[in-house]
């Protein structure tokens, strides 16, 4: 059993007037009808014109039910909506994007999900492919040629199906892609005149259990009992944590391979949880940048295993230099069926002595089962300190009030800003912590952050984003969505008004020309006049507090924030926090 089949989402309905049973079809009939016999529980959209007859089909058809229709007021929103829900979920629901418009608006979402290997449906619309049923102007602006282009790079499949039956078609195939490790988002492109298309009697729905996804991909068992070997006599094994499912049956498998080998386990910021930072063998907290600490254990290690690490190659070069890994590393990861030649989302290129072209969760079990029980024979390294807490609202004294208002609280981290120090939170359990966003585009925060709360309505978790200025204003307006349709979600903006980021980067560039790094802030600085985000919050329908600039405050206002989500409500905390980050390890 999984930790999510707790879960019993059930938000806000605009229900439709019902209507006379009717026996003539549409083209978007048909496509509505398989959307809910594929099992797509919502669809977030931005309303337009290009899919009005898919729109009619899912209120007046299904009557705006399975799927649900899930209104937002920009496209990335709608998107980072879907992205969210399955970071918790490991559920995939659809977005609807309108004609060339929509989808131009959409893309860094969309590839946000890409390099977070996140399945989502996303449904386009273009205007009729015969210009001689095309409105004057608006349809010709709403057409484009191979619309799909737009994001071929980083989707796993699309396609524009020209009848209602190759749209369902299409439908299915693009569920069993998208569903299919390593996972990702696909592209349908419904064209105005196929929806719109009199059918008659609806036709015959495709049994839909005939075309699964395909299950796991298991290891061959000979890289399995060489493996198992390598790390049942290693003297130092090394368990790097990567991408996983939020299955608690995998989680808890990951905990017993440890154990079974007295392996010490690290694990990346940027990912979600994977293992549990309380534990004994989990001595360095979870990090952005390699930290010293982590560094020293990889190269110590006589045996690697990387569960579908995040950019392998990379930290073990950081870690060992140019001289290269020595130890025997364990390569667990079917991520290269992904990799292309646009984007360098794939990372360097890793050693593997043993390369399992698989996932996590297959790969585990095996494990295992196959080695045997050893001891440690290096000791772990101290907990590094964490920083003081200073006399000031800065990342580690929002910290600290968090930990205490959160203490017996089930609590799901959506967002984390940058900076901030993995030893501040505790991950205890599979929904602890979503990761990070996939492609570092600043303003997916709000809507993932409503994406989980959809998935955890009713679960008794509080999502909780503690995210950056810049990320919160540029992603804001998915607040009214979630105030509409009574998703429960807690947004702490730790502001400090600056893109502070980028400010490091001018100083070291100043510092390293020889120029006054005073002037670093110039055109970074978000001030004069600040923004009232607490405003913005209300004026959306959801509860703001803040600003909040006295350390006395913050515990009070967490504890509000806390306790308007657990009785239903949105709220947005503006916390003025310092710059300055706390990212060491």
């Amino acid at each position: 059993m999984t930790t999510n089949d707790q879960m019993t989402p059930a938000i806000v309905h605009d229900a439709p007037v019902p209507g006379k049973p009717g026996t003539e079809f549409w083209g978007s009939d048909a496509v509505a009808a398989m959307l809910r016999e594929l099992d797509i529980p919502y669809i977030a959209l931005v309303p337009g014109s290009s899919y009005r007859g898919l729109h009619d089909s899912l209120v007046n058809y299904l009557g705006n039910r399975a799927p649900q229709m899930i209104m937002t007021i920009h496209e990335e929103t709608a998107v980072a909506i879907a992205h969210g829900y399955y970071k918790i979920s490991d559920r995939m629901m659809a977005s609807a994007l309108h004609a060339n418009i929509g989808l131009l608006r959409a893309p860094m979402s969309i590839y946000n999900a890409w390099c977070d290997r996140a399945p989502m449906l996303i449904l386009g619309a273009t205007g009729p492919w015969d210009a001689t049923q095309r409105r004057p102007w608006i349809d010709w602006i709403h057409t484009s040629s191979d619309q799909g282009g737009l994001i071929r790079n980083f989707t796993k499949w699309d396609n524009q199906p020209g009848s209602p039956a190759a749209a369902q078609e299409a439908l299915l195939r693009a569920t069993q892609i998208a569903q299919t490790a390593p996972r990702g988002p696909v592209y349908i492109n419904l064209e105005v005149k196929m929806q719109e298309q009199k059918l008659g009697a609806m036709p015959p729905l495709p049994d839909v259990s005939r075309y699964p996804v395909p299950p796991m991909v298991m290891p061959a068992p000979a890289l399995v009992a060489e493996a198992a070997r390598l790390l049942s006599s290693a003297k130092n094994p090394l368990i790097l944590a990567g991408r996983a499912s939020r299955a608690i049956s995998g989680w808890n498998e990951r905990i017993a391979l440890a154990e079974k080998l007295d392996a010490p386990v690290l694990s990346s910021i940027k990912l979600a949880a994977a293992f549990p930072t309380t534990h004994r063998l989990h001595p360095v907290p979870p990090f952005q940048a390699l930290p010293k600490t982590a560094a020293e254990l990889i190269k110590a290690a006589d045996v690697i295993l990387a569960l579908d690490w995040l950019d392998l190659a990379g930290t073990l070069k950081q870690a060992c230099g140019d001289a290269g890994v020595s130890a025997k590393v364990i390569h667990v990861s079917c991520d290269s069926h992904n990799h292309r030649g646009w984007s360098a989302d794939y990372q360097g290129l890793p050693p593997a002595d043993v390369y399992m072209l698989c996932e996590t969760d297959a790969a585990v079990p095996l494990l295992l089962a196959a080695c045997a029980p050893r001891k440690a024979t290096v000791a772990l390294p101290p907990r590094t300190p964490l920083p003081p807490v200073p006399d000031a609202v800065a990342l580690r004294t929002v910290a600290v009030a968090l930990e205490e208002a959160t203490r017996g609280v089930a609590v799901s981290y959506t967002r984390l800003p940058l900076g901030w120090n993995g030893g501040y939170t505790q991950f205890v359990d599979p929904l602890s912590y979503i990761g990070h966003d996939g492609g570092a585009g600043v303003g997916s925060g709000p809507g993932m952050t409503i994406g989980v709360g959809l998935a955890l309505k009713g679960s008794g978790r509080v999502p909780i984003a503690v995210m950056g200025d810049g990320d919160f204003l540029m992603g804001n307006t998915a607040l009214w969505t979630a105030a509409h349709y009574q998703i429960p979600c807690l947004m702490i903006v730790c502001n400090n008004r600056s893109f502070f980021n980028d400010e490091r980067h001018q100083g070291r560039m100043a510092a390293h020309r020889g120029r006054p790094e005073e002037n670093r802030w110039i055109g970074l600085r978000i001030g004069e006049p600040d923004v009232d985000i607490a405003a913005m919050a209300r004026s959306q329908g959801a509860l703001g507090i803040g600003p909040v600039e006295n350390v006395a405050d913050l515990l009070p206002a967490f504890r509000q924030g806390i306790a308007a989500v657990q009785a239903g409500q949105v709220c947005v905390i503006d916390a003025r926090v310092l710059p300055g980050y706390d990212d060491r390890g």
